[in-house]
This record gives structure tokens, C-alpha cells and sequence, in this order.
């Protein structure tokens, strides 16, 4: 089933300009104050700016990401609150949502455990919709996306109208790879709450994931300049930088993750992105520089690793041990925390490790969440643990729209093409590898040298008939 929505006609490109959402903003208050000035003084003071605590309230509870100093204050204060009076059921699911937010901001698993604790007492206390929700975002940060469904389906039933609990269903469903109930939840989310750029940073990232690389540009475009808050904008920001570098355009990808570090110094995502779009660039110290500073503050296992393989495509194997030690290290923190990262780990064992290990890991994890990236991973994994017949099966998937696979992936492409140059499948391989170049010619700092030695070992295709039988 394909998601019934208005696409947005292709070939065309927005640019940003930096006061746009302010500048709306401002016109939609002003059109809302009383005609003179007269009026607005006869109606007294301004009501006071919100503080930090609501704000991280507000954030939190739309589903949308919150300032980490503001979280701190918002979690000291429900600390404080369910201290006071523990049947507090509202406050302790507020409790439970932004622990999960700041451990997934953070990359700290340690705080799921505490979000658990928190939204099962508020569940205990009063079955809600926010509880129930807040039990399925925490699913998806641990990446027990079955979970997530599950209590998200049970959130929907008991408020039909949630948007954001559609929000969260999508994300639980694009984790299982169930292509058409995306569909239905994404429908869901735009007739509840269509305009708002959550929704459209969702859009854009489905829209992605089918392959429709112009309309989730279009999207991601249009949630940078209806964000409001700054968190919030940044994430978007190094949403949008993401989708800019799969397409090979490395400067405008840096000029995204430039611009979502400095609306939101915490957003270090866009630090590592800074980093990838860098070594694509040339400028290898600073992008050494830009992932050692994200790894600091958030350390993600997924930065960890493409760290270790820049280490590595510089020839410095000794260096490149240090980040992989720490992907390690997290992973095992994740397993502390509840978390799953045997995707992450799947890969670094695949290309690095033990190969066939990576296979049994990565074979669980199919049967668990049979997602475009597990069939990507597990076809690698065969591929480099010698079972390339079997390797093929998956990695067709990962790469076939009729399949599920519709992203424009550089990565999963090129993994295609080396298992059919193996198989002896030529011109298959070459088309491939010459496909993936294509999509981003600086996908990887290891695999997309590699791709143009193997296109060079193939050569040109023959231009002489087939052989005589």
C-alpha cells in the first residue's frame, strides 16, 4: 500500500532564509493583538515568557525535541513534584517523557531504566494515553520496535484523536519495515495535525525511505522554517543536512550541520555530521576534530564507527582501535539500559570483526524487526562471512522499491553490487557500483574507493556478442 498524500511537484529548490520563521511568527502575533495601542494598554501587562521548565513541558509533550539545559530544569521540578505527592499519575508520565528524551538526546541508556520506572507508576496509578505513549517513545529509543507498536496501538485506542501517538507509531512501524501500516499512521498524523513542522519532518522522513528524494527535501525544507523553538529547528536542521550528504552535496550538508550547531550547541548529531561531510571535503583534521567533540558529549556507537573507518582510510589502524573500543563499550551500556544496538554492532563485526558472529547477530535481529537497514546489514554480513548466494537475496531487498528498499542508499547499493561481482553477475555488479558513485561519490571514506577499484577491475562492458554455444 502506498501513502495516499499529495506529493510536492519535483524540480524545485528552496532556499532558507534564515528570519523567515521569525518573521511569520511575528506576523501571525501582531494579527492577533487588538487594533490600537490604547486597547493593549487598557489590557495591562504582558503575560511572562514561559520559563525553561515549560518549555521543556511543551516540547515533551508534543514529541518534539527539547533544549537539554530546559529538560533539566523540567525534570528536577517533577522530581520534585511526584517527591511531594507520588499519586500524582500526570506528572510522573511527564517524569518518565522527558527522562526518555534526555537519555536519547544525551545517548545516555542509563535514564531508560528511570523513564520505565516513572511511566509504569503513572500507568499503575491511572491508565492515560500520555503514560502509554511515553512507554512506546521509549521502545523506539531502545529500538524495540515490536514494543513500540504495541503500545502505541494501545495509546490509539484509548485516544483516537493523539497525534502524537500516530507520530510514534510511524516510527515503530518504519523500524519493523511494515511499509504499509507507515502508510496508515503517517495518513493518520496529517489529518490530525497537518502543517506543523513535526508532521513535516516526519513526511520527509518516510518520504525518504520511499525514495522520493525531492518531495522529503521539499518537507524538511518547510519544517526548518516553521520550527520555533531552537531545539527543535536543529534537529531539523541536521535532519536536512543528512538528506543533503545521501545525495553527494557535501557543502550544503555542512552548511546544515553548521547551522544546527549553532542554533543548538547540544545538537551533536550535527557535530558528527560535520564531521562525515568534512572527510568527504578533504578536510580530514577538522573532521577528526568535529567527531572526537561529538563522541564527548554524545556517545553514539553509530558516530564511533564511522570514526574508526576515517581512522582507518588514513591509514591509521592503531587510532581507529580506540573509537571501535568505544562502540563496543556503548553497545554494552545500551544492553544495561534496555537498549538493542545489534544493528551497529552487526556492521562493525561484519566489516571488522567476526564476520560470522555478525551473521547470527543480525539473523536475530531479522526476525525481530525485518527493517530495510537489518537486510542491508545481514546481506553484508554473509557477503564477508562467504556466503555471498545467500547474501544476494537480502541485499536485493534492501535495494528493491517493490520490496520495501525504495531509499536512495549509496551504501546498500554498493554492498549489491560487490555480492554480484562475487556471483560472477558482471554486469549487474557494474551497473550497480557505477549507481551507487552516482547517488554520493563520498559515501563512505573505506567502501567508495573501493567501489572504484572494483569498477576499474570490471572494465568496460564487452561490446561483442555472447559466445557461440
Amino acid at each position: 500500500m502506498t501513502i495516499r498524500l499529495q506529493r510536492r511537484p519535483v524540480g524545485w529548490r528552496r532556499w532558507l532564509v534564515a528570519s523567515a520563521a521569525g518573521c511569520a511568527v511575528l506576523g501571525g502575533v501582531l494579527a492577533l493583538l487588538p487594533g490600537s495601542p490604547g486597547e493593549l494598554w487598557a489590557r495591562g501587562p504582558a503575560a511572562p515568557a514561559p520559563g525553561p521548565a515549560a518549555l521543556a513541558h511543551d516540547a515533551v509533550a508534543a514529541g518534539v525535541p527539547a533544549a537539554l539545559p530546559d529538560l533539566a530544569v523540567l525534570i528536577g521540578d517533577r522530581e520534585a513534584r511526584v517527591r511531594a505527592r507520588p499519586l500524582d499519575a500526570r506528572s510522573w508520565a511527564v517524569l518518565g517523557a522527558a527522562y526518555v528524551e534526555q537519555g536519547r538526546r544525551t545517548a545516555d541508556p542509563a535514564r531508560f531504566p528511570q523513564a520505565e520506572r516513572a511511566l509504569r507508576t503513572a500507568l499503575r496509578l491511572a491508565e492515560s494515553p500520555a503514560a502509554l505513549e511515553g512507554l512506546a517513545a521509549l521502545a523506539v529509543a531502545r529500538r524495540d520496535f515490536a514494543g513500540a507498536a504495541r503500545w502505541g496501538e494501545r495509546a490509539r485506542r484509548l485516544a483516537p484523536g493523539r497525534w502524537t501517538t500516530q507520530a510514534v507509531l510511524v516510527d515503530a512501524y518504519t523500524g519493523l519495515g511494515d511499509h504499509e501500516a507507515v502508510g496508515r499512521a503517517l495518513e493518520r498524523l496529517v489529518e490530525l495535525r497537518p502543517g506543523t513542522a513535526a508532521v513535516r519532518a516526519r513526511k520527509a522522513a518516510v518520504y525518504r525511505d520511499r525514495g522520493w528524494r525531492e518531495d522529503a527535501v521539499a518537507q524538511i525544507t518547510d519544517a526548518v522554517a516553521t520550527a520555533t523553538a531552537p531545539a527543535e529547528r536543529a534537529a531539523y536542521l541536521e535532519q536536512a543536512g543528512r538528506l543533503a550528504f545521501e545525495r553527494g552535496e557535501r557543502e550544503e550538508a555542512l552548511r546544515y550541520f553548521q547551522e544546527a550547531l549553532r542554533t543548538d550547541p547540544d545538537q551533536r548529531a550535527a557535530q558528527a555530521g560535520q564531521g562525515r561531510a568534512l572527510a568527504a571535503l578533504g578536510r580530514t583534521s577538522e573532521a577528526l576534530t568535529a567527531y572526537q567533540a561529538a563522541l564527548e558529549r554524545q556517545p553514539r556507537p553509530e558516530d564511533a564507527l564511522e570514526l574508526g573507518e576515517l581512522y582507518e582510510s588514513l591509514g591509521l589502524g592503531g587510532a581507529a582501535r580506540v573509537p571501535y573500543g568505544l562502540l563496543r563499550e556503548r553497545v554494552r551500556v545500551a544492553a544495561a539500559g534496555g537498549a538493542d544496538e545489534e544493528l551497529v554492532l552487526g556492521r562493525f563485526e561484519a566489516e571488522h570483526g567476526d564476520a560470522a558472529a555478525a551473521v547470527r547477530r543480525l539473523r536475530a535481529e531479522w526476525r525481530r524487526q525485518p527493517a530495510t537497514a537489518v537486510a542491508d546489514a545481514l546481506g553484508w554480513a554473509l557477503y564477508r562471512a562467504g556466503r555471498a548466494r545467500e547474501a544476494l537475496g537480502y541485499a536485493v531487498r534492501a535495494t528493491d522499491g517493490e520490496r520495501g528498499g525504495g531509499v536512495r542508499s549509496a551504501a546498500y547499493v554498493y554492498h549489491r553490487g560487490m555480492i554480484e561481482r562475487e556471483l560472477g553477475r558482471y554486469g549487474a555488479a557494474r551497473r550497480h557500483l557505477q549507481e551507487a558513485l552516482r547517488i554520493n561519490p563520498w559515501f563512505s571514506p573505506l567502501d567508495a574507493p573501493r567501489a572504484r577499484e572494483a569498477l576499474a577491475e570490471l572494465g568496460e562492458p564487452s561490446v561483442e556478442g555472447p559466445p557461440p554455444r
